[in-house]
């Protein structure tokens, strides 16, 4: 005899659902106010007062302070060090993402407690870190110092010397790839561990080698996950200011970046504020359009980016 299922009718099931999750219309519309208003009060209201304040001196005074000398050099810092640290981060995330989501080996649980690492220490220790090790008390100073002298037989003495990495470009670099290498490694794993490792075993099976099937399974797979995590990546690097502060030495013109010299020139006493909010609103804008960006890759690819949420 078959089998039969037993189906609570769907008018029930959905009064059932109705019940559960509907709250009375008042409750609803003091949510939504107080949704509303905290946004107007705490991220649109002060995102509008950077560009009012920016503008506040006129249009020529903006244009005066965005193209100042110290700050096309903050910018070009800013950028420079972005494009060293994205391109890093995106190597170590899709090989680490690849390790733990395709692979099963001793530490693996360590790894991952260890990619989350610069979530749970603050930037400024993270800095302070940095100058502990690189600084002139810190024990890799001899080596960027003096140097360590070494002779091969038949070629002659060789000297081995680290460049200087504090109060220099090398340690705004360490600092930044600290803080952002979780973003892409973290937006990849949990979409690879979803996804399996069947299509991959299938085009092994079929001769394509390890390369090939990267290129033309994995990765076609990944991504938008992957642009995600480059997005935001990219959003840190640029507005980085904790680690960077500590190991930059705040030289106006060689290791500023754009958060610290907002700084700078909100704090100079020459009377800057309001190159000081010229130059913050760069930053703003920029927060906008990877806003923007990251509104338009989760409408226009939701699908691939949903079990990057589920973690």
């Amino acid at each position: 005899m078959p089998r039969q299922e037993l189906r609570a009718p769907a008018s029930t099931v959905q009064n059932g659902m109705a019940s559960a999750i509907t709250e009375p219309r008042w409750v609803q519309v003091v949510l939504i106010v107080l949704a509303l208003g905290f946004l107007l009060g705490f991220l649109l209201m002060p995102l509008l007062l950077v560009f009012v304040e920016a503008l506040r001196a006129g249009l020529p005074t903006f244009l005066s302070a965005i193209t100042e000398a110290d700050t096309l050099s903050a910018i070009r810092l800013t950028l420079l060090v972005t494009v060293i640290v994205v391109p890093l981060n995106l190597v170590f995330g899709v090989a680490a993402a690849w390790a733990v989501s395709k692979h099963e080996f001793p530490g693996k649980r360590l790894l991952v407690s260890l990619i989350d690492l610069p979530f749970a220490v603050s930037p400024v220790v993270a800095g302070l870190v940095f100058v502990l090790i690189f600084g002139a008390q810190g024990w890799a100073w001899p080596l960027i110092d003096e140097g360590w002298h070494f002779a091969l037989p038949g070629l002659g003495e060789y000297t081995l010397q680290l460049p200087k990495v504090i109060f220099a470009v090398p340690g705004i670099v360490l600092a930044t790839l600290f803080v952002t290498f979780p973003f892409i490694a973290r937006e990849l794993m949990p979409l690879m561990e979803q996804q399996g490792s069947d299509e991959e075993l299938a085009a092994l099976s079929l001769g394509a080698s390890g390369w090939q099937t990267f290129w033309r399974v994995t990765l076609p797979n990944i991504r938008w996950a992957l642009l995600y995590g480059v997005l935001l990546c990219s959003a840190r690097a640029m507005g980085e200011f904790g680690a960077v502060s500590v190991v930059s030495g705040h030289i106006r013109g060689r290791t500023n970046t754009l958060p610290l010299h907002v700084e700078v020139l909100y704090n100079d006493i020459s009377g800057s504020y309001s190159a000081a909010f010229a130059v913050a609103s760069l930053l703003a804008l920029s927060a906008l359009v990877t806003l923007v960006l990251k509104a338009y890759l989760e409408w226009r690819h939701s699908d691939s980016l949903a079990a990057n949420r589920r973690h």
